[in-house]
């Protein structure tokens, strides 16, 4: 296990996290979420030690080993064997046969252990990283964004491998689903602060909205308060007799926290703009076949239609041609034989991740998009800029200087200002965080339009899917249905081992929760029943002193004037009624003394019950 304590880091100017506290603990699995660029990365790096906190520190055991499996694929050596003998520990230098173990259970054969690590496709890359990092025995396992250069299959396969992983495992995945099934606790970056909480992401972020609900609430009760304690200091602060109330609220008021207005969260913001469009089919692909190498096909007489409105999934391993498919269908390539016709009033928009280099360095983001459309004005490429997440200045950044993630954002706003009815789009979650995941899904079942999507996000294939073009045992086949009737109908062979065991463990960590949560609620019903009359009768004795002591002012004033006539009844019957004026007034501030100090006790009482839970 590994203990970090108070940790803070800076980039320039900017603070990505402080005062940083939690550990993992034996056998934890641990997703890390966080928006990009709020230092997800980063923390792995500190971890690791190719990056050091500005303060804190990391407390790792004594022979504690640490496996980092990267988001970038970097390889020297000349065979596959070689590179993953670079893993192992010095002390066991020339153990090849226990490499070749952990490659031939991973999916390697013999022969591709003599290959060149270049020659494989991406998901093979990232399992030949895997293999370093497990060569090294490692106690904890830190996997950055794996997903992002795996197929379908492949992402189910790591699941299931890391469903039985022995030890510690950190995890960051834009992929919501894999992290739900992967994890048994969510450590979130979220306003420069760390969380740690046992659940999945869907636990995490409900209680994040509801500690910040309950924070706004707060500081708006606590902000009519002070109002109210500034009210009565400035009322009372001549009266002799009030001077200790009159101190104590001054106190109460120093030592009030001021609590800052929650800082609006930037995010993602997804709509497409749909055109209309009356007809029943959108496209129409017949027997179509393309190959780039003549003795290999790629995609042989494949035919689909897609209707109007219809989403359709374009699923299955990497290398297999669903890239290429979706360019046949977008017109970016031309088939070798068979056709591609689209009905007569639709307009596509297509995303594919190559496309980044159509941008134009020298132009600026808003320049960029503003070039998309014929109606784009300045206002409409300004709101779009806002939506990607360039505010203020960052739209007027060159393309040049943007990062591959920053540049994929382009693309998107270019498609959004574009009125399309059909949608082609391909693994275009990649670089997106988990919550701009979510924001692309909803955009994607609100769009009017057609859609037909290349994806291995299993959370977006279960949400949108209605048809499925699947790539399977070299094959490319029409599913007629959902995902989830895909996998009911065999789907990829291994649905009988994906399934996440619920243990007794996480039974009763549900019921501790829930039982906390009862507690709570139990405690501030309670709280309420005790301070809510004290509150109200403390107002009403404020109000009625204040009431007295301007009729005590105004029988003073009629004193007088009857002292200068000499009118001795009436002074009498004033003299009476000044004397049961006062002795009012001192009864209300005897009961108004002891009501605020009954008040203070009992809300630190319930304040202190709130805090032991």
């Amino acid at each position: 296990m590994i203990s970090v304590e108070n940790l803070t880091k800076n980039f320039g100017s900017q603070l990505l996290f402080e005062g940083v506290n939690f550990r993992v603990n034996p056998r934890e699995r641990v997703g890390l979420v966080g928006r990009n660029g709020h230092g997800k990365t980063t923390l792995f790096r500190i971890i690791v030690g190719e990056e050091h906190p500005d303060t804190g520190t990391i407390t790792i055991p004594k022979h504690y080993r640490i496996g980092y499996v990267r988001q970038h694929l970097e390889f020297s050596e000349s065979t596959v064997l070689k590179e993953a003998m670079r893993g192992i520990p010095e002390e066991k230098q020339g153990h090849h046969w226990e490499v070749e173990k952990t490659l031939a259970g991973l999916g390697f054969s013999t022969e591709d252990m003599k290959r060149h690590p270049g020659e494989f496709s991406g998901g093979f890359q990232v399992r030949l990283n895997l293999v370093k990092a497990l060569a090294s025995e490692p106690d904890l396992l830190l996997l950055d964004e794996p997903t992002n250069y795996l197929d379908i299959t492949s992402i189910r396969w790591i699941e299931r491998f890391l469903l039985s992983w022995p030890h510690e495992l950190m995890l960051i995945t834009h992929d919501r689903s894999l992290m739900d099934k992967l994890a048994t606790h969510i450590l979130g970056i979220h306003r420069r602060k760390v969380r740690k909480m046992a659940g999945d992401t869907g636990k995490f972020y409900a209680q994040i909205a509801q500690d910040e609900e309950v924070y706004e609430k707060t500081r708006i009760n606590d902000e009519r308060r002070r109002k109210e304690i500034d009210l009565f200091i400035s009322k009372f602060r001549a009266k002799a007799r009030l001077v200790n109330l009159v101190q104590s609220r001054i106190k109460l008021l120093e030592k009030t926290k001021i609590r800052e207005k929650l800082e609006k969260i930037k995010t993602l913001d997804f709509w497409f703009r749909s055109k209309p469009y009356r007809g029943k089919y959108v496209l129409n692909a017949r027997n179509i076949s393309f190959s780039y190498d003549p003795e290999t096909p790629l995609i042989r007489n494949v035919t689909v239609t897609v209707g109007a409105g219809e989403r359709v999934c374009v699923i299955g391993r990497n290398g297999k041609g669903k890239t290429t498919l979706l360019k046949l269908l977008a017109g970016e390539l031309s088939s070798q034989s068979g056709t591609v016709t689209c009905s007569p009033g639709v307009t596509k928009g297509f995303f594919e991740q190559t496309n980044v280099k159509s941008l134009v360095d020298s132009r600026t983001v808003e320049e960029e998009i503003n070039a998309s459309h014929s109606d784009v004005g300045r206002q409409m490429a300004r709101n779009i800029c806002g939506a990607m997440m360039f505010e203020g200045d960052d739209a007027l950044k060159k393309i040049s200087v943007l990062s591959g993630g920053e540049k994929n954002r382009v693309m998107l706003g270019k498609l959004l200002v574009t009125p399309v009815n059909l949608l082609l789009l391909d693994e275009v979650t990649n670089h997106l965080d988990m919550e701009s995941c979510d924001a692309l899904l909803a955009a994607i079942d609100n769009f009017e339009g057609s859609v037909v999507m290349v994806t291995h996000n299993e959370m977006f294939l279960h949400a949108l899917a209605e048809r499925l073009i699947v790539f399977q045992d070299e094959r490319v086949e029409v599913f007629e249905g959902s995902y989830q009737r895909f996998l009911e109908k065999g789907g990829w062979g291994d649905e009988d081992m994906i399934a996440k065991p619920v243990g007794k463990d996480d039974r009763d960590k549900k019921t501790t929760k829930k039982e906390i949560r009862r507690r709570r609620s139990e405690i501030i019903t309670e709280r309420a029943k005790v301070l809510n009359p004290l509150e109200k009768r403390i107002a009403k004795l404020e109000h009625a002193i204040e009431t007295h002591e301007n009729k005590l002012a105004e029988l003073n004033t009629a004193m007088q004037e009857a002292s200068q006539a000499q009118s001795g009844p009436k002074i009498l019957e004033l003299s009476q009624s000044i004397h049961n004026c006062r002795s009012t007034i001192d009864k209300f501030f005897d009961e108004l003394e002891e009501l605020t100090s009954t008040f203070e006790e009992q809300k630190a009482m319930f304040e202190k019950k709130l805090e032991g839970d």
